[in-house]
């Protein structure tokens, strides 16, 4: 008994450590996502710049469409992920001077916020959707 009790110790240990190792990996991420950058700003800063300077621009359509972009991230991530994607969609479309914000700034924004390991699946989405990307696949190459 008494070296089944050291053993089962061992094995919490050891998967606290895990655990407390992966949760301090996302916690560094989230804290290097906050320091400033050369400009001063953060990126969190500048996602927040963006989010807010089009919010003006989004049209029901544009968020429905961004609805259907982030529906493949997990539900307890799907809330981030949606203010990082919404935030370069909104960047795309006030650097392009445009009136509001369309499909093509999505795909266009969804593409360029995606991390290029993410690709393969990310194209994979888009068509099983029948999204028409062709028009992106230069920034699909470039990275």
């Amino acid at each position: 008994m008494h070296n089944f009790f050291m053993w089962f110790l061992v094995f919490w240990a050891f998967v606290l450590l895990i655990f407390m190792s992966i949760g301090g990996y996302f916690m560094f991420r989230k804290f290097m996502k906050v320091l400033p950058m050369a400009d001063g700003k953060s990126k969190l800063d500048w996602q927040n710049h963006y989010v807010d300077s089009s919010r003006h621009l989004w049209t029901d359509d544009s968020k429905q469409f961004l609805e259907i972009l982030v529906s493949p991230v997990p539900g307890p991530f799907r809330d981030i992920a949606r203010h990082s994607i919404a935030a370069r969609i909104g960047q795309v479309a006030l650097e392009g001077g445009a009136s509001e914000v369309t499909r093509e700034h999505c795909i266009e924004g969804y593409i360029l916020a995606t991390p290029q390991r993410d690709y393969p699946s990310l194209v994979t989405f888009l068509d099983q959707h029948q999204i028409d990307y062709r028009a992106y696949n230069h920034l699909l190459q470039a990275k």
